[in-house]
């Protein structure tokens, strides 16, 4: 728990900072920067599809696409949020200002390596794109051991293995292979999964908790115990099972068994009581992804003329590369920066149109679907991602009132 002198602290080494408010936290930087991204990686494969753009990328476009949705601006949120919920963790101070600074400056330099260095060695692209998230587990489990907080290992553990799958994901590229339909890339996956398992399974009935009890509303999110225990190992097993041997009847069985436990599990949350807050209900919808997510790929196992394989995993992407983030970022930005928690107009259209790209997304992989459902998903996405970068703008970069 965050203590009065230990938040006192943490705003006097802010404070100290004399640079841009921008590095006055983890979550500023991370979280504008990633929308931008995720914004402008759409608009260039948008660009490439019509043939307006030419990729000058290491990887094959789609494997371009794939990685820098996945490893590119989910990577720059799980920095965000990390840098931010640490500290309220272990306890310690956050990382401010340079080492900050340096730290979003690694995230940049693999962004641009992976776009632009198309003639040179592979292993110097993909060093150059690891070299972030590398640091970024070393400070984490620096502040892990330093802290004494051994509970959040399997979070350390998670960003290990975004590693692992981002270094498979570069070397099946560098071997001619289709990196993303490859091992690397549903590891990478399923690592998002698993942390909208784990950490989605805290923050969501926590803020639902919060916001019923302020508006005295009943009945309260059950706590989290056995159920949510067996529902996690339960997922974890299917996860398992999808990497290993994605089209196989027994990882239909399991992603079955665990998208029915997961939809369990966030019916106990109360989630139907929140409508009347955006900022609540919307994590719901972006946990929803994940059952959602398991059904569909089950349904593509049993079926994949019904619905295609690349189609379903296409909802864990959309969703929990957009849905999830933008659900804690809009509401992490207004608590950190002094602001009501409570969601603006623009916030709720925001939330709309990813929630539109997600299922005009999933619609296209239907056979005999317009190609403009496919313009119509991309063009929510980047107005969604676009607009909160231009709505949270003035949230980000000045000072904490």
């Amino acid at each position: 728990m965050t203590t009065p002198d230990k938040m006192k602290r943490s705003s006097e080494r802010a404070r100290s900072w004399t640079g841009p408010a921008l590095f006055t936290y983890g979550y500023r930087p991370f979280f504008l920067f990633g929308a931008i991204w995720s914004a402008l990686a759409m608009l260039i494969w948008i660009g490439f599809l019509v043939g307006w753009v030419g990729l000058g990328s290491a990887f094959d476009p789609v494997s371009w696409h794939a990685h820098e949705m996945l490893f590119g601006t989910l990577g720059a949120v799980f920095a965000g949020f990390l840098l931010t919920a640490v500290p309220n963790w272990t306890g310690r101070l956050p990382i401010v200002g340079w080492p900050l600074a340096g730290l979003v400056s690694l995230w940049v330099i693999g962004r641009l390596s992976v776009l632009l260095l198309s003639g040179v060695q592979p292993i110097t692209v993909a060093i150059l794109d690891l070299v972030f998230p590398i640091a970024l587990v070393v400070l984490i489990a620096r502040e892990i051991k330093a802290g004494k907080n051994w509970k959040n290992l399997p979070v350390l553990a998670l960003l290990v293995l975004f590693i692992v799958a981002n270094t498979l994901f570069h070397v099946e590229a560098s071997q001619g292979g289709y990196a993303a339909s490859g091992l690397g890339f549903r590891l990478g996956l399923a690592v998002a999964v698993g942390f909208v398992t784990l950490i989605g399974g805290r923050i969501v009935p926590s803020f639902t908790r919060n916001w019923l009890a302020k508006q005295q509303i009943q009945p309260l999110p059950i706590p989290f115990g056995t159920y949510d225990k067996v529902t996690m190992g339960l997922t974890l097993v299917a996860l398992v099972s999808w990497v290993s041997q994605p089209i196989h009847w027994v990882t239909g069985v399991a992603c079955t068994i665990a998208g029915v436990v997961n939809i369990v599990r966030v019916s106990r949350w109360s989630g139907i009581r929140t409508f009347a807050e955006p900022l609540v209900w919307v994590l719901h919808a972006g946990y929803m992804i994940v059952p959602l997510g398991f059904a569909v790929v089950a349904l593509s196992i049993w079926d994949a003329e019904i619905v295609a394989p690349v189609a379903a995993q296409h909802v864990w992407m959309a969703g929990l590369v957009g849905v999830m983030p933008l659900a804690v970022m809009t509401r992490a930005s207004l608590g950190h920066a002094g602001l009501p928690l409570k969601a603006f107009p623009g916030v709720s259209v925001v939330y709309l149109l990813i929630l539109t790209s997600v299922l005009t997304r999933f619609i296209a992989g239907f056979d005999g679907t317009p190609t403009w459902i496919l313009h119509v998903s991309a063009f929510c996405w980047i107005a969604g991602f676009a607009g909160f970068a231009v709505l949270y703008w003035p949230i980000l970069s000045k000072p904490r009132r």
